[in-house]
């Protein structure tokens, strides 16, 4: 069954909507499924070696064009397209759940975040400066110049289809960059829609360049190509690991930003309802399916059993269902594969001592629906807490000291996100010091606005895709020391 109210995805390249070009006994599409109900929702072309040489080819174009635009006609444009993606959130945000799965509600604010994102970015390309440094000798004019990098290569996930894509977009074109973005195959539409909005706005042709097809062959070929000078990728730790490597031998610049595991500290002190009530509510965000998740909760004993049985309380409370629907907080897994997932991590913690509260299961037997699910007592050497999850399971432990939770926090290779519950400065700022993330949240959930840092460190990545920071991935900087004679 095909739905009537989903387009058919196409490649965007050098200012034109098109299909993929002639593949030597390869796929020129694939189907686009409906995580809600396995149905078809269209098709999406693939670009063909071809279609990535004139995306090529369009972006070095675009680039001549673009990185002698003013920074303050490329604001106006930038804005331009921002409000476009407000006048069409709706038609925009029902595409996303569809293809995504993710409810309405959330699809409306990934929406609304992305115009606030160009807007960010929009006012950042007018504040991008040099500097005059003072000269030692007299007659010596030195100064610093901020020069676009060039073209640049995105890579972007399924599980924000427009938030992944526009940061990496806006901070590019800001900078004054041309831009070939992968965008998500499972989750394209909204994708494309965010590029639609960018042509509308008066994007010259070449700046943007949409493709999609076999991700590793798309990015094996666009990452050594002495055409783009800079790589942006947002997904796996262990894909990301790969392209930063391709990446170093050809000394291209880079941005990660990976998987995480974060840590969700409840101390002693906290206010545990407050800690419920926002834990339950991050937590089954998109499903769980979320970088900086919280994702391995840790609890002080003293508190343990009041927090879990409310949280418990909490999460059975939770509907589950199609993201279309009235009222429903949780939507289905991307695919079928993460169903499987979770049942293998879930089955794993148990076999080795831990304690099923609520959940655990697949709901039904059309669409990729789990179940919101809690393990406690969960032992450390269940997968579950040494591997990023990435869905609907919380494993919660109990710590005894603050001294513990911390070292049990910094115990993984991830650093992306960490968040802790507590009355105490002293133990904020303690935990703030000493837990090594990228990003850290205390009693509240603050991430991931435009005007912030958004990146990790260690296995998590490198770079940033927020705030001032973002910018800098995209400039040069040059160096000019003349004596003026």
């Amino acid at each position: 069954m095909v739905s009537t109210s989903y387009p058919d995805v196409l490649l965007y390249i050098d200012g034109e909507w098109r299909q993929g070009s002639k593949h030597e006994g390869k796929a020129a599409s694939q189907p686009i499924l409906n995580p809600a109900t396995e149905e078809t929702l269209g098709t999406l072309a693939h670009a063909s070696r071809a279609d990535l040489d004139a995306a090529l080819e369009a972006a070095e174009r675009g680039f001549a064009i673009w990185r002698h635009t003013s920074a303050h006609e490329r604001y106006k444009l930038m804005r331009k397209a921002a409000d476009l993606l407000r006048e069409r959130q709706e038609d925009i945000s029902r595409l996303m759940t569809l293809e995504q799965g993710k409810p309405l509600v959330e699809a409306r604010m990934e929406t609304a975040a992305a115009a606030d994102t160009i807007d960010w970015f929009a006012e950042e390309a007018r504040r991008i400066a040099g500097r005059l440094i003072p000269a030692r000798i007299h007659g010596v004019q030195q100064i610093v110049h901020k020069e676009p990098v060039g073209p640049v290569a995105a890579f972007t996930p399924w599980n924000f289809p427009i938030n992944q894509a526009v940061r990496k977009v806006s901070a590019a074109l800001a900078a004054g960059c041309s831009v070939i973005l992968k965008g998500p195959e499972e989750t394209p539409a909204s994708c494309a829609a965010l590029v639609k909005a960018y042509e509308d706005a008066g994007l010259p042709k070449g700046v943007v360049n949409l493709v999609f097809g076999v991700p590793s062959e798309i990015s094996e070929y666009l990452i050594p190509h002495p055409i783009i000078r800079k790589i942006s990728f947002t997904g796996s730790t262990v894909v990301g690991k790969q392209l930063a490597a391709l990446a170093g031998l050809h000394m291209k610049r880079v941005t990660m930003e990976l998987g995480g595991h974060a840590p969700a500290v409840v101390f002693e002190d906290a206010d545990v309802d407050a800690a419920i009530k926002l834990l339950s509510g991050a937590k089954f965000r998109n499903a769980g399916q979320v970088c900086v998740s919280p994702t391995r909760f840790m609890v002080h004993e003293n508190i343990y059993e009041r927090f879990v049985d409310g949280f418990v309380d909490a999460v059975k409370q939770i509907p589950v269902g199609n993201g279309l629907e009235d009222g429903v907080r949780m939507g289905p897994l991307a695919n079928s594969r993460r169903v499987d997932a979770m049942e293998a991590l879930t089955a794993d913690a148990v076999s080795k001592g831990a304690n099923l509260r609520t959940g655990g299961a697949r709901i039904g037997n059309k669409g990729y629906f789990f179940q919101p699910t809690v393990l406690t007592d969960v032992p450390s050497n269940a997968r579950i807490l040494n591997e990023e999850p990435f869905g609907p399971l919380v494993p919660i432990t109990s710590f005894t000291s603050p001294e513990a939770a911390m070292i049990e926090a910094n115990r993984l290779p991830y650093g992306l996100a960490a968040y802790a519950y507590t009355r105490s400065s002293h133990l904020a700022d303690e935990f703030a010091r000493r837990v090594e993330s990228g990003m850290i949240s205390i009693n509240h959930h603050g991430l991931a606005l435009p005007e912030t840092p958004f990146g990790g460190i260690k296995d998590s990545g490198y770079g940033s895709e927020g705030g001032i920071e973002a910018i800098e991935a995209y400039v040069n900087t040059k160096f000019v020391t003349q004596l003026n004679v």
